[in-house]
């Protein structure tokens, strides 16, 4: 069950780096409310959650 999880996980994080990957290159903005978020922000998502895909399939091979 937790090897399933791993890899849900893995898909998850996977597609939210691949989504801010595509927001930087078409330059997509992004308001929440009043506030815009910069496309700088988009770079540190992308670290972080490409980290966490990668060690969620890791995991999934131990």
């Amino acid at each position: 069950m937790q090897s399933k999880y791993a890899q849900v996980s893995g898909i998850v994080f996977g597609v939210v780096a691949a989504l801010q990957i595509t927001r930087i290159i078409a330059r997509w903005p992004v308001q929440i409310g009043p506030i815009d978020v910069p496309l700088w922000f988009s770079f540190i998502a992308v670290i972080v959650t490409g980290y966490l895909c990668i060690w969620a399939f890791k995991s999934v091979h131990r």
